[in-house]
């Protein structure tokens, strides 16, 4: 996908640089989780719902493999699709468009995401039932949008993929805490692990998660581990500040015009720039024929009215930084 505007006159040279929330307790687990994903050879792409600056989704990116999607979901300048939804982008996200993500993350990354400018309630047309090992919601703070995210968070992931719920606990998300607590006591949400600022599950099998995360102590450093139990299922609660991983640096100097030019020498592509779609259709690639109807979703919703997308052919992986297992540092 290419850029909508041209490249910002000063870049962010690390990830610390880039403006959002994204602490380094939450880089590490992230790192652990997809590093994990990694080391077992479990495929599947990546989803992120509500990207602000864009933060955690340049982090996200470089566990990014071959043949793999990311998907970056966020309103940006874009209307919101009720009042509501509108009060609050213009209390918290005033300044936030999507050329300051695009600047933001062509800084670390050589070619952007498959970017959905829209409501997230857009994702299901764009991202195919079962095809994710990794969501990250972190879009509205409205309970009825966030119950729609983690809906379609669970029909986007494959069974054993991880879900990350953003604000789940925070004094002025309710919202968030409503939909994330009736996902785990009415719709089979499992929780992994909490943090102060996320919630880590999955719709499959935690224990094999958790055990990982409690028999290796190295990664730990700096922090705080308790075994809590929540209706009968067991929950890790980590807090503490560990050290920042070695995070992302940005990429050599682009010339003037924003996207790379397939010509520089600096930078590595993955194959001719796909021109930019209306607002809130980023998908890369061929669509396939939409589902025969009445074929079920695993939850036992109706596939009609969403197409799937063909397997992606001959991309690349992305030029980024490696994490954790993969070579930290």
């Amino acid at each position: 996908m290419t850029a909508t505007a041209p490249r910002a006159a000063q870049r962010p040279r690390t990830l610390h640089e880039v403006k959002g929330w994204f602490p380094s307790l939450d880089q590490v687990i992230f790192d652990r989780f997809l590093s994990r994903q990694k080391r077992l050879g479990q495929r599947g792409d990546l989803l992120e719902m509500g990207a602000y600056m864009g933060k955690s989704a340049i982090f996200t990116a470089g566990y990014l493999r071959v043949d793999e999607r990311f998907t970056v979901c966020d309103l940006f300048d874009a209307p919101a699709p009720d009042e509501r939804n509108a009060a609050e982008a213009r209390k918290s996200y005033a300044t936030l468009t999507r050329v300051a993500f695009e600047q933001n993350y062509l800084a670390f990354h050589d070619e952007l995401p498959d970017v959905v400018q829209g409501p997230t309630s857009l994702v299901p047309d764009h991202v195919a039932p079962d095809s994710c090992r990794f969501v990250h919601v972190d879009a509205s703070h409205l309970y009825e949008h966030v119950a729609g995210d983690i809906d379609a968070a669970h029909t986007a992931l494959v069974p054993t993929g991880v879900v990350v719920l953003d604000d789940f606990r925070s004094e002025h998300t309710p919202g968030v805490a409503a939909a994330t607590w009736e996902a785990v006591f009415l719709r089979g949400l499992r929780p992994v692990c909490l943090t102060t600022q996320k919630l880590y599950g999955t719709w499959g099998d935690p224990e094999p998660l958790q055990e990982e995360l409690l028999a290796d102590e190295e990664w730990r450093a700096g922090t705080h581990l308790s075994v809590q139990e929540i209706a009968g299922q067991r929950v890790l609660r980590f807090s503490g500040r560990p050290p920042n991983l070695a995070a992302p640096r940005s990429l050599p100097q682009l010339p003037l015009g924003g996207a790379p030019s397939r010509r520089d020498p600096r930078v590595r592509h993955r194959g001719r720039p796909v021109p930019a779609g209306p607002p809130g259709r980023g998908v890369r690639g061929v669509r396939a024929a939409p589902p025969q109807p009445g074929a079920q979703t695993r939850g036992g919703r109706p596939a009609a009215g969403r197409d799937a997308r063909d397997p992606p052919q001959g991309r690349q992986a992305v030029k980024g930084p490696v994490f954790g297992g993969g070579g930290r540092g």
